[in-house]
């Protein structure tokens, strides 16, 4: 009984990480897309990689013609995707092609606008409908999924980005230093305007040691000369980023993977959208909306000034989110 386990991005990965790990060798291979190629070699380091390299995955028709012809049909007892990417929808199109059970990771995340993320609001959609099992982090994603009757499963199960950060929660501290990423297609029109308006705030805060890991992606490189005042270093490896974020007092960025990490580090985040898919740190005072560089400053401000004192827990999970879907693979999928 083997599962198949698709990524082609880091976050991906680091995602499905903490459920490889809890499965014996001989119960999953691995499927690669090479959609991350330059971001994901510092993770997947201990693990054989079953490859599949496609030579432009952002022809989706590529990717879904690539992976039919990986996956063999009786090989797999399922297959294994996480996220909104186009490896994501291409491997979820393939495995409905083989009529192979799709196990969705990190389901009913929504904005309900197509435009806002494009085009990973419709890939999320879509993937969706076509899921044996929607594993969703959150109960507000799992009402997401009820409301628009989803024909597959729905398992509430917390975020498995979070299993992989419980070792450094007791390491938190809250320095003068602030974490800043950027990468989103849909902030790539203003990506210059970001990047001075954070310019500005180094310039104007010399105390403050504000830290931009810069994406290889050449909307963001071309606009790096604009960060004359920020610390600009090359993209980090996974567990470096993390112990650089125990240590900030607040994040900029337009991550969802960091919305969710700095608020299971009860740290501030600044998150650089029109709206957020993970609203419910919102509620809870992790998350601050900011959906322009004009306002980067008076949403700044304010948070930075006074030491960091929401109490409410992580809305995303407590870490054990691999454990729950585990339990269900192996009662359901593997019996």
């Amino acid at each position: 009984m083997t599962l198949l386990f698709c990524f082609g991005t880091r976050p991906e990965w680091l995602k499905i990480k903490p459920i490889i790990q809890k499965l014996q060798r001989n119960q999953y291979k691995l499927l690669f897309t090479g959609q991350h190629q330059d971001l994901i070699d510092d993770v997947v380091v201990d693990h054989t990689i079953t490859p599949h390299h496609t030579t432009s995955v952002t022809r989706l028709d590529q990717v879904v013609s690539d992976c039919i012809m990986q996956f063999p049909a009786g090989d797999f007892d399922g297959v294994v995707v996480q996220g909104d990417t186009a490896s994501t929808f291409g491997c979820a199109l393939a495995a409905y092609h083989r009529k192979l059970p799709l196990l969705y990771v990190e389901a009913g995340l929504r904005s309900y606008n197509l435009n806002h993320p494009y085009p990973e609001e419709g890939y999320r959609q879509m993937i969706s409908r076509l899921a044996t099992v929607c594993y969703a982090p959150t109960d507000l994603s799992a009402k997401n999924l009820t409301n628009e009757l989803v024909n597959g499963q729905i398992v509430v199960t917390g975020n498995t980005s979070l299993d992989n950060l419980v070792w450094y929660k007791s390491k938190c501290q809250y320095l003068d230093k602030v974490l800043v990423t950027m990468h989103r297609r849909e902030n790539h029109g203003d990506m210059d305007l970001w990047l001075i308006a954070i310019n500005q705030l180094a310039i104007a805060n010399p105390n403050l040691k504000i830290i931009m890991p810069i994406h290889p992606n050449p909307n963001v490189q071309r606009h790096r000369h604009l960060l004359t005042a920020v610390q600009v270093v090359d993209p980090l490896p996974h567990d470096q980023l993390l112990q650089l974020l125990v240590k900030v007092k607040l994040v900029i960025t337009d991550s969802g993977g960091l919305q969710e990490e700095g608020s299971f580090f009860n740290k501030k985040v600044i998150v650089c959208r029109q709206a957020t898919e993970r609203p419910e740190a919102i509620a809870t005072g992790h998350l601050h909306l900011c959906p322009h560089p004009a306002q980067l400053a008076s949403t700044f401000y304010p948070l930075i000034a006074q030491y960091y004192t929401t109490q409410a827990p992580c809305p995303y999970g407590d870490g054990m989110a691999a454990d729950r879907i585990i339990s269900h693979i192996k009662t359901t999928i593997l019996r």
